[in-house]
């Protein structure tokens, strides 16, 4: 009988920590719920986006990314985001996808406009930008070096500047 208190009491012991242990990993997440208002953008690429990932203005985290699907009328990414309630962006508002540092993680970068009118909930912000294909552009700047000639990719070294002879007296 002692044997299975023990056993009881410590099983308790164990789901009580555990409980603690999810309670605080929760909160200090940085993951709220789903309180505020969402807002979508649609993008021509949407490379590296994914659920939960950042939504900020200023570097300061707003919202989160709750929704990615495929517009099949305009071909595009659509991406939705939930945004904090006390967060309010005007209409005329720019959105891009960034990346914090070389290899970081990706995220929307919001680019507030000077516009009083805000968006609503359910609305698209307008003005997008989406990733950037970095091989497209190394391949680009490695082919634009080459020049039209099939040279070496080098330019030729400009002529030296040459200095009339002196003129003397005599025809």
């Amino acid at each position: 009988m002692t044997n299975s208190l023990v056993e009881t009491l410590i099983g308790a012991i164990v789901v009580a920590v555990a409980g603690v242990f999810l309670f605080f990993a929760y909160s200090s997440a940085g993951m709220p719920a789903r309180t505020g208002y969402e807002l979508f953008a649609m993008f021509t690429r949407a490379d590296g986006i994914s659920l939960g990932a950042d939504v900020k203005i200023a570097g300061i985290k707003i919202g989160t990314v709750t929704g990615l699907a495929l517009d099949t009328k305009r071909y595009q990414a659509k991406v939705v985001m939930n945004l904090g309630a006390p967060y309010q962006v005007p209409d005329d508002s720019q959105i891009r996808i960034a990346t914090e540092g070389l290899l970081g993680s990706t995220y929307l970068a919001i680019q507030p406009g000077g516009s009083e009118t805000y968006l609503k909930p359910g609305e698209e912000i307008e003005f997008t930008q989406g990733t950037l294909d970095i091989f497209s552009l190394i391949s680009q700047a490695i082919t634009s070096m080459g020049g039209s000639k099939g040279g070496s990719g080098q330019t030729p070294a400009p002529a030296p500047a040459t200095t009339p002879a002196p003129a003397t007296g005599t025809p």
